[in-house]
């Protein structure tokens, strides 16, 4: 039975570490990818890293399929860009960032290398959404956030705003 995780949101420290390399693809590993998966689509967002379900690993599910079409889960261990090319810019969002929307240039093109759940070596090939979405959840994987994009005036209304927010929770 899959579930559905808490997301982490900012300003929670985990957002902040690096992931762990994933050194066995097993069972627990395809629940983890199965829960975040479910996750993701709940929230709805089309990416979702281990950190922030409060996970440590180089684990991420994507989908960038629109809603109304059959999914196409994307399932990512220890992924990593080796190539990018091409500039493109384009607002973006994030489950741990309620409400915070960035314009952020990014590579319109990359090649992604990764393992599969059952440990198998893959490359990927990405262009547009995708590649935007893997960028996006590999910066989580390595510690990095959309909002480290921002000017450093807009990052710190933004956590000022957040901090009293949750003050009042």
């Amino acid at each position: 039975m899959m579930s559905i995780l808490q997301i982490v949101e900012v300003p929670n420290p985990v957002l902040r570490k690096a992931a762990k390399k994933v050194q066995s693809c097993n069972a627990d590993l395809e629940k983890l990818a199965a829960d975040m998966a479910e996750t993701m689509y709940a929230a709805p967002g089309v990416g979702l890293a281990a950190n922030q379900v409060n996970v440590l690993k180089q684990l991420v599910v994507i989908d960038v399929t629109p809603r109304d079409q059959p999914k196409n889960l994307l399932v990512l261990v220890n992924p990593s860009i080796v190539e990018s090319d091409g500039l493109e810019d384009m607002e973006e969002g994030c489950l741990s960032l309620p409400e915070f929307r960035l314009i952020v240039g990014r590579a319109g093109r990359v090649k992604v290398q990764a393992k599969n759940l059952k440990g198998e070596d893959l490359e990927l090939m990405a262009e547009g959404l995708l590649a935007r979405a893997l960028q996006h959840e590999i910066d989580h994987i390595n510690g990095r956030l959309l909002l480290d994009y921002a000017n450093p005036i807009r990052r710190e209304l933004y956590l000022k705003k957040r901090r009293k927010l949750l003050k009042k929770r």
